[in-house]
């Protein structure tokens, strides 16, 4: 089995950090419910306050792409979407892929 990890680079509104903890706390129930593994959200705590990043697993890139069918389809996954819409605590985000190495 080859698991993918999706990277997550954020630039956060640095004065709404708390309403993109909140996001956050939403998005990794949703992952896990609709088959990912969430690693967690890393926020700002030292250094650059509007940087934060998020990492999740899927089995294989053929179930993240499944996973994203099934987000347009949620509808907690949708209100997820409007909160951040809403708030605008997200100013921009990066996504990338990485094949993780373990022993």
């Amino acid at each position: 089995m080859t698991l993918v990890t999706c990277y997550l680079k954020y630039v956060i509104d640095p004065y709404k950090a708390t309403e993109f903890e909140e996001y956050a706390k939403m998005w990794i129930r949703l992952v896990n419910k609709l088959g990912g593994s969430h690693q967690g959200y890393f926020l700002p705590h030292e250094g650059a306050n509007n940087i934060a990043y998020a990492l999740f697993t899927f089995p294989s890139l053929a179930a993240y792409e499944e996973y994203r069918v099934n987000m347009g389809l949620d509808a907690e996954c949708q209100a997820a979407y409007k909160y951040a819409e809403e708030t605008k605590c997200i100013i921009s985000y990066e996504r990338s892929f990485m094949r993780p190495v373990f022993e």
